[in-house]
């Protein structure tokens, strides 16, 4: 496997990994909202929350953790996809862990102001 073929399946992980996180709020209009279960509705939040938490999580690393300037490109890539992986995983599990309930409020706040 060449470096292209890495890079290019690093780039197809990004996207699907960012369209995957907010394919459960942006799948749902104003209408589909009326009309989403419970369940769904809760789901489409945590997928919120764990996009969120990834998102403060990236931020965090890259302001706080100097990059590597020893290693090639290749090398890089492989770091950045490692990185990126572990990092959604962690914020799957402080999603899942349920103690800041940034998902309750959001799915709260969403039956308030939808009257579902």
């Amino acid at each position: 496997m060449d470096i292209g073929s890495l890079s290019s399946l690093y780039t197809e992980y990004l996207q699907k990994t960012n369209s995957d996180s907010s394919n459960g709020i942006s799948r749902m209009s104003q209408d589909s909202l009326k009309n989403a279960s419970d369940e769904e509705l809760m789901e489409a939040c945590k997928q919120f929350e764990t996009y969120f938490i990834e998102q403060v999580f990236k931020h965090a690393q890259t302001a706080m953790v100097p990059a590597s300037e020893s290693t090639d490109g290749s090398t890089q890539t492989l770091l950045d996809y490692y990185k990126d992986s572990l990092t959604s995983e962690y914020a799957k599990l402080a999603s899942d862990q349920q103690e800041n309930g940034l998902a309750q409020m959001l799915y709260e706040q969403m039956k308030r102001n939808y009257e579902m």
